[in-house]
């Protein structure tokens, strides 16, 4: 997962950034752009934690020839 968030961090913060501060100059209030930021931060990490979650589920598709893993049940 932080081989993930790593990779993608600086960008991300950017974009979060530039975002919160765009909805602070166009509300102009503190709570709903800190409320955005903690929102995308909070997105940024689970989205870290899923696409490790896909890399070990199909990471290994490429030894298997291209088959996806069989469906656990």
């Amino acid at each position: 997962m932080w081989e993930h968030y790593k990779k993608t961090f600086l960008g991300m913060q950017i974009v979060m950034w530039l975002v919160a501060c765009i909805v602070l100059v166009w509300t102009h209030l503190w709570i709903v752009a800190s409320v955005f930021l903690l929102t995308m931060q909070i997105g940024a990490v689970f989205g870290a934690i899923w696409a490790a979650r896909l890399k070990r589920m199909f990471g290994g598709a490429r030894e298997r020839g291209g088959r996806l893993p069989l469906r656990r049940a």
